[in-house]
């Protein structure tokens, strides 16, 4: 039997003051509890991310994944209560250098309040599912091989090592990624990657998932629409527009980082 692509989606901050630089990627609280109603409403099943590397025959007939970005402290407050509620499970993918409690493992430079080690680990234990999303959330696609390899491996072991559990999955930090980052990324032990895109995933993508923006404007009717599988062209026209741009540009940049190494 067929099955359709399974919807994932991305959220980042869900608050309903949330800091500057995170705002048109949050969601207010009201909204996502309204949200996740309409997945159960329409039959939705959660499924975690690590779930879509498998054999698509043992999903549910009507599969979402939910996914969440960096790590915010507003997860633990505002989107567990609403996901535990509603039976329903998530992957969080977590920036580990951002972390309130990182200490002297701490790097890069979180945008608005983080989770701590014990808040991951207790979302862990209520069957949310963890990622990686880089050590301090850099342009992968920017880095040299070996800075690369360490973004990656760090993340991953410090995950492990904290949870005591494999993590399998990861999310590319602002969704960029290339040929060489995806094959690095399967060197470091990961299954699969999640990006960005904005369409629904085909069997081929498993290191490069697309997802499905979930945005401060989107309202309730568009949001059924997406996670439907409709409208997808309308509704991140312009968000695609500027996704190839901007692909142009990171690539021009590597390939004269890349020579100015070279002469030096």
């Amino acid at each position: 039997m067929n099955r359709p692509p399974v919807p994932v989606l991305m959220y980042h901050s869900v608050s309903a003051r949330p800091a500057r630089a995170t705002r048109r990627l949050s969601v207010d609280p009201g909204a996502f509890a309204e949200q996740m109603a309409l997945l159960v409403e329409r039959g939705f099943v959660a499924v975690p991310v690590s779930a879509l590397t498998g054999d698509p025959a043992r999903l549910p007939a009507k599969a979402v994944a939910i996914t969440f970005d960096d790590g915010y402290a507003d997860f633990h407050e505002q989107a567990l209560p609403v996901l535990q509620r509603l039976g329903l499970t998530a992957t969080v993918f977590v920036t580990t250098g951002w972390l309130a409690d990182a200490g002297a493992e701490a790097a890069g430079r979180p945008l608005d309040r983080t989770l701590s080690w014990s808040q991951v680990r207790e979302a862990a234990e209520c069957g949310i599912e963890i990622g990686g999303h880089s050590h301090s959330h850099p342009q992968l696609d920017q880095l040299p091989d070996a800075a690369l390899a360490h973004e990656l491996t760090c993340s991953k072991a410090l995950l492990e090592d904290r949870l005591g559990r494999p993590v399998t999955t990861m999310a590319y930090p602002y969704g960029y990624s290339s040929a060489r980052v995806r094959r690095a990324v399967a060197r470091a032990g990961y299954a699969s990657a999640c990006a960005v895109a904005n369409r629904l995933p085909r069997r081929e993508d498993v290191f490069a998932t697309p997802r499905l923006t979930v945005s401060r404007g989107m309202g309730i009717d568009a949001f059924a629409k997406v996670v439907e599988g409709g409208a997808l062209l309308r509704t991140y026209a312009f968000d695609r527009m500027l996704t190839k741009g901007y692909a142009v540009v990171r690539r021009l940049r590597y390939a004269a980082r890349q020579v100015g190494a070279a002469r030096a």
